[in-house]
Protein backbone atom coordinates (compact mmCIF):
# COMPACT_ATOMS: atom_id res chain seq x y z
CA UNK A 1 0.00 0.00 0.00
CA UNK A 2 1.31 3.43 -0.93
CA UNK A 3 -0.24 5.29 1.99
CA UNK A 4 -3.43 4.80 3.96
CA UNK A 5 -6.23 6.85 2.45
CA UNK A 6 -8.23 8.84 5.01
CA UNK A 7 -10.81 11.59 4.92
CA UNK A 8 -12.10 13.71 7.78
CA UNK A 9 -15.88 14.03 7.73
CA UNK A 10 -17.73 16.67 9.75
CA UNK A 11 -20.59 15.74 12.05
CA UNK A 12 -23.46 18.06 11.24
CA UNK A 13 -26.43 18.74 13.47
CA UNK A 14 -28.73 17.28 10.80
CA UNK A 15 -26.83 13.95 11.04
CA UNK A 16 -28.12 13.38 14.58
CA UNK A 17 -31.01 11.21 15.73
CA UNK A 18 -33.21 11.96 18.79
CA UNK A 19 -30.52 10.40 21.05
CA UNK A 20 -27.88 12.87 19.73
CA UNK A 21 -26.07 10.03 17.94
CA UNK A 22 -25.22 10.13 14.25
CA UNK A 23 -28.07 8.25 12.61
CA UNK A 24 -27.07 4.80 11.36
CA UNK A 25 -27.95 5.66 7.73
CA UNK A 26 -25.61 8.68 7.75
CA UNK A 27 -22.61 6.36 8.14
CA UNK A 28 -23.21 5.30 4.52
CA UNK A 29 -22.94 8.97 3.51
CA UNK A 30 -19.61 9.24 5.33
CA UNK A 31 -18.37 6.18 3.43
CA UNK A 32 -19.57 7.71 0.17
CA UNK A 33 -17.69 10.96 0.83
CA UNK A 34 -14.49 8.96 1.39
CA UNK A 35 -15.13 6.82 -1.71
CA UNK A 36 -15.60 9.88 -3.93
CA UNK A 37 -12.42 11.47 -2.55
CA UNK A 38 -10.56 8.18 -3.10
CA UNK A 39 -11.79 8.00 -6.70
CA UNK A 40 -10.54 11.53 -7.29
CA UNK A 41 -7.12 10.97 -5.70
CA UNK A 42 -6.37 7.36 -6.65
CA UNK A 43 -8.43 6.73 -9.79
CA UNK A 44 -7.91 10.24 -11.12
CA UNK A 45 -11.66 10.56 -11.72
CA UNK A 46 -13.83 13.59 -11.01
CA UNK A 47 -17.17 13.01 -9.28
CA UNK A 48 -19.10 13.24 -12.56
CA UNK A 49 -16.82 10.62 -14.17
CA UNK A 50 -17.39 7.91 -11.57
CA UNK A 51 -19.11 4.93 -13.15
CA UNK A 52 -19.43 2.49 -10.25
CA UNK A 53 -22.39 1.12 -8.34
CA UNK A 54 -22.57 -0.55 -4.96
CA UNK A 55 -23.49 -4.22 -5.27
CA UNK A 56 -23.19 -4.86 -1.52
CA UNK A 57 -22.85 -2.72 1.62
CA UNK A 58 -22.23 -3.98 5.15
CA UNK A 59 -21.76 -1.72 8.18
CA UNK A 60 -20.97 -2.72 11.76
CA UNK A 61 -21.37 -0.22 14.58
CA UNK A 62 -19.13 -0.36 17.67
CA UNK A 63 -20.12 2.86 19.40
CA UNK A 64 -22.14 5.95 18.52
CA UNK A 65 -20.65 9.02 16.91
CA UNK A 66 -21.92 12.23 18.51
CA UNK A 67 -21.82 15.94 17.85
CA UNK A 68 -18.35 17.17 18.74
CA UNK A 69 -16.65 14.00 17.50
CA UNK A 70 -14.26 14.39 14.57
CA UNK A 71 -14.61 11.17 12.57
CA UNK A 72 -12.00 10.05 10.07
CA UNK A 73 -12.84 7.48 7.41
CA UNK A 74 -10.00 5.20 6.33
CA UNK A 75 -10.52 3.07 3.25
CA UNK A 76 -8.58 0.63 1.16
CA UNK A 77 -9.26 -1.86 -1.61
CA UNK A 78 -8.84 -5.41 -0.33
CA UNK A 79 -9.76 -7.32 -3.47
CA UNK A 80 -9.61 -6.42 -7.15
CA UNK A 81 -11.71 -8.52 -9.51
CA UNK A 82 -12.43 -8.22 -13.20
CA UNK A 83 -15.46 -5.91 -12.93
CA UNK A 84 -15.68 -5.40 -9.17
CA UNK A 85 -13.56 -4.46 -6.21
CA UNK A 86 -14.05 -4.75 -2.48
CA UNK A 87 -13.46 -1.65 -0.38
CA UNK A 88 -12.99 -1.93 3.38
CA UNK A 89 -13.53 1.00 5.73
CA UNK A 90 -12.89 2.05 9.31
CA UNK A 91 -14.52 5.10 10.83
CA UNK A 92 -12.31 6.32 13.65
CA UNK A 93 -12.79 8.87 16.40
CA UNK A 94 -9.74 9.88 18.45
CA UNK A 95 -7.88 6.88 17.03
CA UNK A 96 -10.54 4.37 18.12
CA UNK A 97 -12.44 2.37 15.50
CA UNK A 98 -16.13 3.16 16.01
CA UNK A 99 -17.46 1.46 12.88
CA UNK A 100 -16.28 -0.91 10.16
CA UNK A 101 -17.77 -1.39 6.71
CA UNK A 102 -17.30 -3.07 3.38
CA UNK A 103 -18.66 -2.35 -0.08
CA UNK A 104 -18.45 -4.29 -3.30
CA UNK A 105 -18.12 -1.77 -6.11
CA UNK A 106 -19.05 -2.83 -9.65
CA UNK A 107 -17.83 -0.92 -12.68
CA UNK A 108 -20.62 0.07 -15.07
CA UNK A 109 -19.89 0.91 -18.70
CA UNK A 110 -21.21 4.46 -19.23
CA UNK A 111 -22.41 3.58 -22.74
CA UNK A 112 -24.20 0.26 -22.13
CA UNK A 113 -25.11 0.86 -18.45
CA UNK A 114 -24.03 -2.73 -17.78
CA UNK A 115 -21.31 -4.33 -15.69
CA UNK A 116 -17.98 -4.34 -17.52
CA UNK A 117 -14.29 -4.89 -16.76
CA UNK A 118 -12.59 -2.01 -14.98
CA UNK A 119 -10.74 0.27 -17.40
CA UNK A 120 -7.09 -0.79 -17.45
CA UNK A 121 -5.81 2.64 -16.30
CA UNK A 122 -8.12 2.61 -13.25
CA UNK A 123 -7.24 -1.01 -12.44
CA UNK A 124 -3.53 -0.22 -12.66
CA UNK A 125 -3.85 2.78 -10.33
CA UNK A 126 -5.74 0.76 -7.72
CA UNK A 127 -3.34 -2.18 -7.88
CA UNK A 128 -0.29 0.08 -7.60
CA UNK A 129 -1.74 2.28 -4.83
CA UNK A 130 -2.88 -0.68 -2.75
CA UNK A 131 0.00 -3.05 -3.59
CA UNK A 132 -2.43 -5.72 -4.79
CA UNK A 133 -1.97 -8.63 -7.11
CA UNK A 134 -3.85 -7.90 -10.33
CA UNK A 135 -6.64 -10.33 -11.25
CA UNK A 136 -5.75 -10.39 -14.96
Amino acid sequence: MTEEFTLEVPVRYRDLDPFDHVNHAVYASYLEAARVAYADEVFGLAEDEISFVIANLEISYRRPITLGDEPIVALWVTEMGESSCTMTYEIRVDGDVVSTAETVMVYVDPETKRSAPYPEDVRKRIVEYEGLESAD
